[in-house]
């Protein structure tokens, strides 16, 4: 077995066992919290994002949950619609209820400190063309709204450190940040750092061990996570929205995608990087096989990552 690096800490997150938004308290196949609390734990993971509020718990509890089976708190994701300040406005509360819970918890946890993990929230024609922005680079934004993005994302961003954490953007299928050139764009009008999401960099149209060479001064995060191109061309070509990707499993098992998850590991370790890497195979399960599978798949992700040293 490769030596581990010790600055990286290893995460998974509920989305992988096919918990989110859409599956919580509606699909009753759905793992409950504390189960995914124990696979997590019990796969060899020193942490977990942490999925729809009140998912794995609140406050003390939750802080208690983790502490039980020594993991740590990785983040958690919000989307935000950055250059239109009167919605960006309404959607603060929420920034807010995640960075109470960051609160809660931190008395009870060790490890790197959660990152508030934002992304835009795109459009609904972003929404239902997925990949627009290499294949279609005329409907992001103009110069302007990007100045007014970069003004809500300070807002966001200027939230967070006053609560005393440091944020990281995460680039994302079907919004306005998914191409490399849509990256570079974000980061040249704001200073907060980036979460180099693997498998959304893939389907963006970029080469993930590229950019994180490339960006890697202002990469404090990063999303481990395989892509099969060839799928994300079928889902394409046929017109379908963005949950395509998870209906029809764009993300699979490391290694069994078109991700260089050897080269990546190899730079992540020679760069020096350090901080939480999240494991994620987001999955849209739809049977109870299903939703057990993905269990072992994560079990399967975390020993290809320790062969490989994290």
């Amino acid at each position: 077995m490769t030596k581990r690096s010790p600055g990286i800490s290893l995460a998974n997150a509920p989305v992988s066992y096919g918990a989110f938004e859409v599956t919580v308290g509606i699909d009753p196949n759905t793992p409950d919290g504390i189960a995914i609390l124990d696979e997590v734990s019990s796969a060899g993971y020193e942490g977990i994002d942490l999925g729809p509020v009140g998912y794995l718990g609140l406050g003390k509890e939750l802080g208690m949950r983790l502490a039980d089976r020594n993991l740590g708190l990785a983040g958690a994701y919000l989307e935000f619609p950055f250059a239109d300040k009167s919605r960006l406005t309404e959607s603060i509360k929420d920034l807010d209820a995640m960075l109470d819970t960051f609160d809660a918890v931190s008395p009870f946890i060790t490890g790197p400190q959660p990152r508030p993990t934002i992304a835009d929230n795109g459009s609904p024609f972003r929404n239902a063309n997925p990949g627009s922005g290499k294949r279609n680079p005329s409907s992001g934004h103009d110069d302007p709204t990007w100045e007014k993005f970069g003004d809500g994302l300070r807002i966001v961003v200027e939230r967070c450190r006053s609560r005393g954490y440091e944020p990281t953007f995460h680039n994302e299928t079907g919004t306005y940040v998914e191409a490399p050139e849509e990256v570079e764009k974000m980061l040249s009008v704001s200073d907060v750092g980036w979460c180099l999401d693997t498998g959304h960099l893939l389907l963006g149209g970029g080469d993930p061990v590229t950019a994180l060479n490339k960006w890697f001064g202002r990469i404090n995060h990063i999303h481990i996570k395989d892509a099969t191109l060839s799928a994300f061309d079928k889902i394409v070509e046929s017109n379908s929205p963005t949950t395509a990707i998870w209906d029809q499993e764009v993300f699979p098992i490391l290694g069994q995608g078109d991700l260089n998850l050897e080269a990546l590991v190899e730079d992540m370790h020679n760069l020096g990087f350090q901080g939480w890497a999240v494991v994620e195979q987001d999955i849209f399960p739809k049977t109870a096989a299903r939703f057990q599978r993905a269990a072992e798949d994560q079990r399967i992700n975390r020993k290809i990552l320790s062969k490989l040293g994290l």
